[in-house]
């Protein structure tokens, strides 16, 4: 299956309704060498498609399995400095969030083999940017979450993410506060 095959299946997406999204991932999960072209497309700002490749993306990520981005995760954590989409900023700080689960997993899953070092410090760059940029509130939730997560085993990321918490995003909105609120007891 080619590029030009998965922009006929994005051209198809009128709206983002779960059936939407289910449909588009489910042919592009019978079509796995797509899954390339998805994230590409994702991450290509001057592409109108990108909203809609985001949107599968984020599906298929967070619905089937976070592992078909596996192939793909050094160019996906490279790229996410480079949005500017906020429903792809919104469906990517997802996707970190899906990928902070995974890796502090207990389950038996393969996600600590994948999921690299580097790729941890670049989301987590990526995650305090987000906090500390205008974004939306999705975005800045999904962060907080994530960033909790991943500094659990990097020690130096809780009391940072307790002081931007606790110092701007608290005080943005009320889907801020009560997530920065949730965060800040766990981290007590």
């Amino acid at each position: 299956m080619s590029i030009d095959f998965l922009i006929s299946v994005l051209n198809n997406v009128d709206t983002p309704k779960k059936i939407n999204r289910n449909n588009a991932a489910i042919i592009v999960l019978e079509h796995p060498k797509l899954i390339k072209h998805l994230v590409t497309i994702t991450f290509d700002v001057d592409n109108k498609l990108c909203v809609k490749a985001a949107w599968i993306l984020e599906w298929i990520c967070t619905h089937y399995d976070i592992v078909y981005l596996s192939p793909y995760i050094d160019f996906f954590t490279e790229n996410l400095k480079n949005l500017k989409n906020d429903s792809v900023l919104r469906c990517c700080a997802k996707i970190c969030e899906n990928l902070a689960t995974a890796y502090s997993s207990k389950e038996n899953n393969t996600a600590k083999k994948w999921i690299l070092n580097k790729n941890i410090d670049t989301i987590i760059e990526i995650g305090f940017d987000w906090l500390i940029t205008d974004q939306k509130i999705a975005v800045k939730a999904y962060s907080m979450t994530f960033l909790y997560v991943f500094g659990i085993e990097k020690d130096w990321v809780h009391p940072e993410l307790k002081h931007i918490i606790s110092s701007n995003v608290i005080h943005e909105s009320k889907g801020c506060e009560a997530r920065g609120r949730k965060i800040l007891k766990l981290m007590k």
